[in-house]
């Protein structure tokens, strides 16, 4: 895999790719024989039956199939938990963490991530769990596969290089990747350290939303999504497999890289985008829409008008609403949201919210801007505004998301937070003219 990486571009486009000429038969799927020798194997990422316009399948031609390798073994899942969360009671409290620090101790992307919460259950196949990975090396000898749910993942700090077994992806922060269920990959860190966030989807895969009224453009547009072409290692040694299934983790010993796919085709597949790509939809008058209006990717739910998960962002955008606190207005929500910020500063929080940190404001929890941005946004002078530095998103889910006992009594967790809203005093008179 080595050289220049390379993608092709299209969200949940039919792709064929090969690595070396003559990889992909001609004219069918299995033939008898493959004219070098390599195995068929399909590799099913949706019911077979699925409509076409959702059926996600690829056809892989690899050195070896996928099941040569060793029994698997239950591993310590280390940090890592799944659902059902269940571990202590869900408290309806606003919740912010400080950044997740980066360990000490020699810690790759899998033994780097740590479970803040979630819900539902993979056994299920409904809701999400939410992680944070901090780590300081490469995985070198072993590889990673995740049978519970798909995995976003959002760099923050430093760039990953994800090798998986229908090529290379290289994500940068300001970018994101999806793994699709089931996909096997190693994590290189080119920068010597990583962090970043991660939503593991249980449900139905992510895919783009609907644009309704807004038309056929805008948000994130297809043509600016990249999935890797064919690139596969033949190496023979000591490796290991290591698989999420069903909450744990499980490892098997086996004896050649499986990242050993010459060629393939179908439109299961990793993929990333560049978040400086969204397009975003605004008002050009008073008021700002809901932020619906950032969204993504989203995993549907079978409730219309909610979501397993959305997954919105807030990026770099300009600000033109007249008459309006321009802000994100206090609001109390059936959806259930947790926040991240990449980079820069969020425009609902004058301090405190911190690259590489985390909130959560479940079901009905009030919140919105801090008493500081209140007051300054109230005053302000309402010229057009450039917000330049900020990249904020969110993932926002159906189901309450249940922390963890670790996210309800690490060190990071702001016991504070709800002070930044005690100085929101009383305004109110009953004499408009007076006010004024």
């Amino acid at each position: 895999m080595p050289g220049e990486i390379l993608y092709q571009t299209g969200f949940g486009n039919e792709f064929a790719t090969e690595a070396v000429p003559g990889a992909l038969p001609v004219g069918q799927n299995a033939p008898q024989k493959h004219p070098l020798g390599l195995y068929t194997e399909q590799f099913s990422g949706t019911a077979f039956t699925t409509p076409r316009a959702l059926n996600r399948r690829t056809w892989t031609y690899r050195i070896r199939p996928s099941v040569t390798h060793r029994p698997y073994e239950e591993i310590s899942a280390g940090m890592m938990r799944s659902g059902p969360f269940t571990e202590m009671p869900t408290t309806p409290n606003q919740l912010r963490w400080d950044p997740l620090p980066v360990p000490e101790e020699e810690a790759d992307f899998v033994r780097g991530i740590v479970t803040y919460g979630g819900n539902g259950d993979p056994a299920m196949q409904i809701g999400v769990a939410i992680h944070l990975y901090a780590a300081n090396t490469s995985m070198q000898d072993h590889f990673f596969a995740n049978a519970d749910g798909e995995m976003l993942i959002v760099p923050q700090m430093g760039a990953l290089r994800l090798a998986t077994e229908l090529g290379v992806l290289e994500v940068a922060p300001g970018e994101i990747c999806v793994i699709p269920r089931g996909i096997k990959f190693r994590v290189e860190l080119p920068d010597g350290k990583a962090r970043g966030y991660i939503c593991e989807n249980y449900g139905q895969t992510f895919r783009l939303p609907e644009l309704g009224p807004i038309g056929a453009n805008g948000l994130a547009n297809s043509c600016d999504f990249k999935t890797p072409v064919a690139g596969y290692e033949d190496r023979d040694g000591e490796f290991f497999l290591i698989s999420k299934f069903l909450g744990r983790l499980w490892r098997a010993a086996i004896d050649h890289s499986p990242l050993d796919v010459v060629g393939w085709h179908g439109n299961y597949a990793p993929y990333k985008y560049d978040l400086a790509l969204f397009n975003c939809i605004n008002t050009v008058s008073f008021d700002h829409p809901d932020p619906s209006i950032y969204t993504v990717l989203s995993s549907p739910s079978l409730i219309p008008g909610t979501a397993n998960c959305d997954f919105a962002v807030f990026p770099p955008r300009w600000q033109v609403a007249e008459h309006t606190f321009r802000p994100p207005w206090f609001h109390r929500n059936v959806m259930n949201e947790f926040m991240g910020l990449v980079f820069g500063a969020y425009d609902a929080k004058a301090e405190g919210f911190l690259p590489g940190g985390a909130s959560l404001h479940n079901c009905m929890a009030g919140h919105g801007p801090d008493a500081e941005t209140f007051e300054r946004a109230s005053e302000a002078e309402l010229k057009p505004q450039y917000l330049g530095n900020t990249l904020a998103f969110m993932f926002e889910t159906q189901l309450a998301v249940r922390p963890i006992e670790f996210a309800m009594q690490t060190r990071i967790l702001q016991h504070e937070y709800y002070e930044c809203w005690q100085g929101l005093k009383k305004r109110y008179t009953a004499d408009p003219a007076a006010k004024a």
